[in-house]
This record gives structure tokens, sequence and C-alpha cells, in this order.
């Protein structure tokens, strides 16, 4: 009874919880209509941090299991892991630049989460570091 009260109370504030997961991966990307260094080919380990958000937990009182988060985004990072992004599915047509990484990331994740959680939980934004000190953020 009490959590149903809290469930109820929570969505009409507006009141989300949020989860957030980072995982790592390298891989070389080049920048298209670029000029400067990042139009020749190069690497980055790169850092993505996702957080999710919704108004109801589950029956174990989890937004999501972190390990299933985790997993959500193994399916996106062993795509691009270790591989050259711009032979990569839609970044043959748009630039590897940070800012679509973590669109992509977005839309991606976004996708699978709707099946696991029946939209439950969604994506509330996506960060990616390019380098300790330089990060691009997707929300929508």
């Amino acid at each position: 009874m009490a959590a149903a009260l809290c469930s109820r109370r929570g969505r009409s504030r507006g009141i989300m919880f949020e989860v957030t997961v980072e995982d790592t991966f390298a891989a070389g990307h080049y920048l298209r209509n670029y000029k400067g260094k990042c139009e020749n080919p190069h690497g980055h380990n790169y850092k993505i941090r996702v957080t999710l958000a919704g108004a109801e937990l589950d029956k174990a009182g989890l937004l999501l299991d972190f390990k299933d988060l985790r997993e959500v985004m193994r399916h996106v990072i062993e795509r691009l892991d270790h591989q050259m992004i711009n032979d990569i599915e839609p970044f043959t047509v748009i630039n590897p630049s940070a800012e679509n990484l973590a669109k992509y990331f977005y839309d991606e994740s976004n996708g699978r989460l709707q099946s696991v959680t029946k939209g439950r939980v969604r994506v509330k934004d996506v960060t990616v570091f390019e380098t300790d000190t330089t990060t691009a953020k997707y929300s929508e």
C-alpha cells in the first residue's frame, strides 16, 4: 500500500528514478568535411555514460538492474569496439562525431529498453567522453 502511494504521488509530481552505468570501448574514426587533425584517421578510448529514467520500480524495487543496462549497452559497444567507426552504418554516411555517437547510443539503447521494460524505463541521456575532459551529451 505504501509503495503504491509513493508511486502515485511520485508520478503526479513528475518525480523520476534514475540509474546510470558507464562503460568503455576503443575505436578509430575520422571526420569528413572537417579541416584539422581530426580529418585524419585516429583513435579514442571512449567512455559512454547512459542514464535511464522512470517513474515506477519493478517488483524487486529496481528501475533496472545495472547488469541489464550493461547488457543493453554491450550490444552497441561490441559493434564499435576496436573498429573503424566510419566503416559501420550509419557512420558510413553521417560523421562519427561524439555528438552523433551519443545520439546513436541513445537510439539503440532506447530500442532495446522498449522491448525489455515495455516502456516503463527510457533513456534520459547519453554522454560520450572522447577524452577525460571532452564530452558530448544527447537527450530528448
